[in-house]
């Protein structure tokens, strides 16, 4: 999609090169950062390389193509960059990826749709007043659709929320007696602790804290926390026990004293979190769900009949099948349905609720919003 004076002409291999990228984006991580490909062609529209971003604190795909480019001796002065989503314009984890095209020499950029994202502003118009051409729309449809709950998340000024379920086949997630210690085979918990070693914050209720006394970290195989460290989000109305485990060695833990979960992400969002996952209880887990405020579902499936016990969810609000929530399969971060173990990884977002499409690129002479 294009705005008033920037409808543009795309040549089939601009086109083939953004199909490419848009493939690209997919193999990686939904979070704080969208999803983002990048193909580069020569001047006769020749694919040299394909780049696309693995999660926070990796190159961006802009970068992750120029790379492989320079590690393979080639030139790409005067080539084109076809990107899903505007280049950013700041020094975040990783470097502005306009400065990056700047230096490789790279005469044309064509991306898909704008960059929300405030403080990464400028991208686009930094590579014009450079000398770069930048045209922008190709597939514009259909980049934001790869990323439709991120820029959702971003526009409300909120985190992006993941919400993680481990249950039975029966969708229970503890026996009747409270035992829930272990649903999930070790390949899932290893699984769900490298989730945890990407998101800014894991949430839970009191009550999950009360009865499970987790500790809420990322862990390696042998127990021992490792990498990055989320926040320790506990929300409900009673206070965390002194001696609960989740307040650590290193204190990294917040009581949000609500139940209602947008009050809960408006906090988080204050403290700078970008991408929380709710992990429980069941009440916890309901009420985001009924709230409309997952953007990304993951859940661990084992082959376990309990018969009876804590069901999955409750409460959402629905009695009647029209009014059913509908999720899709999400292809991203290796598919929709993975074996781990003896269980199932499924991976979900939500079915959009209407028609979204994505606000009008600039004209050459409106100022770029930004980089991711």
């Amino acid at each position: 999609m294009t705005g008033a004076g920037n409808v543009t002409a795309f040549s089939a291999a601009e086109t083939a090169a953004m199909d490419t990228a848009l493939e690209a984006a997919l193999r990686g991580p939904r979070g704080a950062n969208p999803l983002v490909g990048a193909v580069v062609i020569d001047a006769e529209g020749r694919p040299l390389v394909t780049g696309y971003h693995r999660g926070a604190g990796t190159p961006h795909a802009e970068a992750d193509a120029i790379g492989q480019a320079a590690a393979a001796g080639l030139d790409l002065t005067d080539c084109t960059m076809v990107i899903t989503l505007e280049p950013c314009d700041h020094s975040g984890r990783t470097g502005p990826c306009t400065q990056a095209i700047i230096a490789a020499g790279i005469k044309d950029v064509v991306y898909a749709v704008d960059d929300p994202h405030d403080p990464a502003a400028g991208g686009a118009a930094t590579l014009r007043n450079a000398g770069v051409m930048v045209r922008s729309g190709l597939a514009a449809v259909e980049a934001f659709e790869l990323n439709r709950q991120w820029f959702l998340a971003v526009a409300a000024h909120r985190p992006f929320v993941t919400l993680h379920i481990a249950q039975t086949l029966d969708s229970r997630i503890a026996a009747e007696d409270g035992t829930s210690q272990w649903i999930s085979s070790p390949e899932s918990l290893a699984d769900n602790h490298g989730l945890r070693g990407r998101i800014d914050a894991i949430l839970v209720g009191t009550q999950t804290v009360l009865v499970d006394n987790p500790r809420l970290t990322a862990r390696d195989a042998s127990g021992t926390t490792s990498g990055k460290q989320p926040l320790r989000a506990v929300m409900g109305l009673r206070e965390i026990p002194a001696d609960a485990a989740v307040h650590g060695e290193d204190g990294y833990v917040l009581h949000l004293p609500t139940r209602d979960p947008h009050e809960a992400l408006s906090v988080l969002y204050a403290q700078g979190i970008r991408h929380v996952m709710v992990e429980g209880g069941s009440r916890i887990l309901s009420s985001f769900l009924a709230a409309g405020l997952v953007d990304e579902l993951i859940v661990y499936l084992a082959p376990t009949l309990l018969g009876s016990g804590t069901p999955a969810l409750s409460g959402l609000g629905i009695t009647t099948l029209a009014d059913a929530r509908h999720w899709e399969w999400d292809p991203s971060d290796g598919g929709a349905v993975q074996t781990l173990g003896r269980d199932l990884r499924l991976h979900l977002r939500p079915e959009p609720l209407e028609a979204l499409e994505p606000q009008p690129s600039r004209t050459a002479a409106e100022p770029a919003m930004g980089g991711y």
